[in-house]
C-alpha cells in the first residue's frame, strides 16, 4: 500500500525516542508510528517483551501469539502498541520481518511484505516452527495487519498451517483484495535489473491471480478461528467490505458498529485501544470484556 511504504519512511526519518526493557508492565501507547523509535533505537532489533525464545506459555495463554506486518512494516515499526499489551496480558509475544528486498540494508531492510507472498509465506513457516519448538507449543495464534492477513493464508492453506494454527486474527483483513493497483503508484517501481520491487503489491490487487488462486482452493480451513476487524475508513483496504468474509468458523466485525467515536484508519485500526481489546477477546473469548467506546483518531487522515 503505497501510502503505508510512504509513512514509514517518513516515520523512519523523522521519529525520535525507543523502547527498552523494563520490569513491571509495558508502556502501551495507543499510536501505530510507537515502532518507529525502537526501530531507530535498535534497527532491526526486537520490541521489549518480543521474541523472547524462553517465555514459557501460562496455562491461561497457552498459544504464543506470532504477530504478522503488512506491507512496508516490520516487526518493530508495525507492533508498538499492540506487541506490549499482549506482553502485559501474559502471552508469549513474538513478531518477524519478512518480505524484505534480499541483501538490502536497513533502512529499508525494514520495509517488509515487499517479496512474492508464496516466499513470505515459507519465512513464516520458518518462524512458526522455531516459535513451537522454543515454546513447545502445539499451535500459535496469527494476529496480522494489512497484508500479514492476507499472506499467511497461503502458509494456512499450502505449507501445513492449518495444522499449526488455532486463532487467525486479522486487522485490516483484505480477503478480497486491498484495492485496485492504479492507485498504488509504488506497485511498478522497478530496480536496477528492471525486476519489480514489490511482488506482493499486485498479488494484493482485486482478483489477482494470487487472490483467485486462494479462493479457488477455499478460504477458510475447517481447523481455524478466524477474526476479521475492519474499518469503514479504511482509505487502502478498498472498499472495506472487502475484508468481510463469511465462514462458520468466522467473526466480521466492524469497530463502528459498536462507536461511532471510532474514526481508525488503516493503520490507527492495528494500534487503538480498542483494537487492542477486539484483539484480546478474539485471542481469549472466554474471558472477553467489554471494548471501550473512546475518541479515535485516524492516523493519516
Amino acid at each position: 500500500m503505497s501510502r503505508v511504504l510512504l509513512g514509514l519512511a517518513v516515520g523512519l526519518a523523522v521519529a525520535v525516542g525507543g523502547g527498552s526493557a523494563q520490569a513491571g508492565p509495558l508502556p502501551v501507547p495507543p499510536t501505530f508510528f510507537a515502532g518507529i523509535g525502537p526501530e531507530l533505537v535498535n534497527p532491526g532489533g526486537d520490541l521489549p517483551g518480543v521474541n523472547e525464545w524462553d517465555c514459557e506459555p501460562s496455562v491461561a495463554h497457552p498459544n504464543p501469539v506470532v504477530l504478522v506486518h503488512g506491507q512496508a512494516g516490520g516487526a518493530q515499526t508495525n507492533w508498538g502498541a499492540l506487541a506490549p499489551r499482549l506482553k502485559n496480558e501474559g502471552y508469549c509475544v513474538y513478531a518477524l520481518t519478512y518480505g524484505a528486498l534480499p541483501g538490502s540494508q536497513w533502512p529499508v531492510s525494514a520495509l517488509g511484505g515487499l517479496a512474492p507472498m508464496e516466499d513470505s509465506a515459507a519465512e513464516l513457516a520458518s518462524f512458526v516452527d522455531r516459535v513451537r519448538a522454543a515454546s513447545g507449543a502445539q499451535k500459535v495464534d496469527l494476529v496480522g495487519h494489512s497484508e500479514g492477513t492476507l499472506m499467511p493464508n497461503y502458509y494456512v492453506q499450502n505449507l501445513g498451517g492449518a495444522e499449526k494454527v488455532d486463532r487467525y486474527v486479522s486487522l485490516a483483513p483484505e480477503w478480497l483484495g486491498g484495492g485496485p493497483r492504479a492507485e498504488d503508484p509504488f506497485a511498478d517501481l522497478t530496480g536496477p535489473d528492471g525486476q519489480l520491487l514489490c511482488v506482493a503489491c499486485a498479488q494484493q490487487d482485486n482478483g489477482s491471480e494470487f487472490l483467485n488462486r486462494m479462493h479457488e482452493r477455499g478460504l477458510y480451513a475447517a481447523g481455524v478461528t478466524y477474526t476479521n476487524i475492519m474499518t469503514r475508513y479504511d482509505e487502502l483496504v478498498t472498499p472495506y467490505t472487502n475484508g468481510y468474509a463469511p465462514g462458520p468458523n468466522a467473526t466480521n466485525i466492524v469497530v463502528q458498529d459498536e462507536c461511532a467515536q471510532d474514526f481508525s484508519d488503516h493503520l490507527a485500526v492495528a494500534a487503538s485501544v480498542r483494537s487492542q481489546r477486539y484483539v484480546l477477546n478474539a485471542l481469549d473469548p472466554a474471558h472477553a470484556q467489554p471494548v471501550p467506546c473512546v475518541l479515535v483518531l485516524p492516523v493519516l487522515g
